[in-house]
């Protein structure tokens, strides 16, 4: 008999889609292994075309706790993992130079 390989059970990243990525500043690690991040967007006014900054917090999971205050993270959009976390920390950008 030729064994049967079920192919529907593992899924490649391409076949689930590209996760949602997103840059922002830390703003705070006081939680345990949740960081705060605030990503700023820029858009254009449509009426006067004048450009707005828009910010927004995200809590994202960092596991190892490599994360400060004021550092530059990649975040990327992952199930549910609490009731307000859906983001897990990618890798650290660039390090921020204040010495706390």
């Amino acid at each position: 008999m030729a064994a049967v390989v079920n192919q529907g059970s593992e899924q490649s990243g391409a076949a689930r889609g590209a996760r949602q990525e997103l840059v922002g500043v830390v703003t705070s690690n006081k939680m345990q292994k949740t960081i705060v991040v605030k990503v700023t967007r820029t858009t254009e006014h449509g009426l006067y075309h004048r450009v707005i900054r828009s910010a927004k917090k995200y809590y994202a999971h960092d596991e190892s706790g490599e994360a400060r205050i004021g550092d530059t993270v990649r975040i990327v959009s992952t199930r549910p993992l609490s009731k307000l976390k859906r983001w897990r920390l990618k890798e650290v950008v660039a390090r921020s130079s204040r010495v706390a």
